[in-house]
């Protein structure tokens, strides 16, 4: 696999996706302006318990405030320039793969990258003004912001290309798969604390909701070098293990003939 090749595919392929959705300028704006008021109503609940106990078990509410600020812009990241993660699945059990075995491309970054869901702009919107308000972080700590969200995005996409590559093995198990994903992003906005013994493992193993949220959200509150290492090489495994998922299952991939191509 030729990775400088991939990245200009990729790019050429976030170009063409942002035109799409930039074409049709009024729904894009409204879908990300409704996704964004939805993740502001979201957190009332933590705005509203906040304003009563001040601090949860170490954790105010700027604390709160930054780890829903990096785990929002990370999935409005993924969603945005890899949307076609969340229908890998459906990609798979339809047969539509063929189309994509027959590129001169990275069959994986095809199928991710043929989606950008405008949604993730008001997420990341979002994400930016939750951090920029709970007035933790610094400019000088901006790069690190950049840094932090975007590990986080990687962990965040390669658990995505996991949950949805099961259908390679299992079957239908797109809604499976989707309520995984759902599971991850619920588990990452809340506190760490709050999650303790084989939990925690968990957390920071199979639902890594530990290097999407906890650690990135720590690494901004008290910067680190030993924990930007720990978040970095976690989402370089992470992406590693999703890519080496993603191609023995498409070895075994079989499907029946489609004509259609992708423009």
């Amino acid at each position: 696999m030729n990775t400088s090749h991939d990245l200009a595919f990729a790019r050429a392929l976030l170009a063409t996706n942002m035109k799409s959705a930039v074409a049709l300028r009024g729904a894009f704006l409204m879908q990300a302006l409704f996704m964004a008021l939805n993740n502001f109503t979201f957190f009332v609940f933590w705005w509203a318990l906040m304003g009563r106990v001040t601090t949860l078990r170490g954790w105010s509410l700027g604390d709160i405030q930054v780890l829903f600020g990096v785990v929002a812009a990370a999935v409005g990241l993924t969603v945005s320039l890899a949307g076609g993660v969340r229908h890998l699945g459906r990609f798979i059990d339809d047969g539509n793969l063929d189309t994509l075995l027959t590129q001169p491309k990275s069959v994986l970054v095809y199928a991710i990258g043929l989606r950008s869901h405008p949604a993730g702009f008001g997420d990341l919107l979002s994400g930016v003004i939750f951090i920029v308000v709970s007035r933790q972080v610094s400019w000088p700590q901006v790069p690190l912001v950049v840094a932090a969200i975007a590990a986080s995005a990687i962990v965040f996409a390669a658990c995505g290309i996991v949950f949805f590559s099961l259908v390679f093995w299992l079957g239908k198990v797109e809604s499976v798969a989707t309520q995984l994903w759902d599971l991850l992003i619920t588990f990452s906005l809340y506190p760490e604390p709050l999650f303790g013994g084989t939990l925690r493992f968990l957390l920071f193993t199979v639902l890594p909701a530990g290097f999407v949220g906890y650690l990135p959200a720590r690494i901004l509150h008290a910067p680190s070098m030993l924990n930007v290492g720990i978040l970095v090489a976690g989402a370089i495994a992470y992406l590693c293990v999703a890519v080496l998922i993603f191609d023995r299952g498409l070895r075994r991939y079989a499907s029946g003939s489609r004509f259609t191509t992708f423009g």
